[in-house]
């Protein structure tokens, strides 16, 4: 017999995972106490290097359910999501996701679902990369200097103190900063 296991998550401590128990016993699902993963963790790191995500895997066997409210409880970006509803379904796990109606993820739907919206995902950071060049071209193109600004004060520290003939090493313990910092405002004019 398949057991249901949820998996709830927030980004930060201010937030509950509160509402996510709620919504599931709404849509009918009887997930035992002990069955409930909770976790806050930003969605920005991959599900498989989430602790919580971790004891979840570990406990679970093939035939059972997971849960998630939303999609991007699992991740944030759509290839994290992918990866890890193919891991869930080649270990026999089923994912159920109550935004997008519960359906199965690991179902030939579930399959399309998500390769839709792998689709817009990608149509979004590529539209996302063409605005970005585009910013980056008109900044240039109005003579925009873009990046970190140039450390010439460093330079100009280090300069003096090579005039003096001090090693590197002694530059850098009198500026305190890095060796690597002194070596590359070394040979600066």
């Amino acid at each position: 017999m398949s057991r249901a296991f949820l998996y709830c998550r927030v980004s930060t401590a201010t937030q509950f995972t509160e509402n996510q128990v709620q919504e599931v016993k709404a849509a009918g699902f009887d997930v035992q106490a002990s069955r409930v993963v909770e976790e806050t963790i930003s969605g920005s790191i991959a599900a498989k290097e989430r602790p919580g995500f971790q004891k979840l895997l570990d406990r679970m066997e093939s035939g059972d359910v997971l849960i998630v409210t939303k999609l991007d409880r699992l991740g944030r970006n759509a290839m994290d999501v992918r990866q890890t509803v193919e891991h869930l379904a080649t270990s026999g796990i089923r994912v159920h996701c109550l935004a997008l109606g519960g359906v199965d993820l690991t179902s030939a739907a579930g399959k399309m679902t998500m390769q839709v919206l792998g689709a817009v995902a990608e149509f979004e950071r590529d539209l996302l990369i063409e605005r970005t060049q585009a910013g980056l071209a008109r900044a240039k193109s109005e003579g925009k200097k873009l990046g970190r600004p140039e450390a010439a004060e460093t330079t100009k520290a280090v300069q003096k103190f090579k005039a003096q003939d001090m090693t590197q090493a002694q530059v850098a313990g009198e500026l305190k900063i890095g060796i690597a910092t002194v070596k590359r405002h070394w040979n600066k004019a």
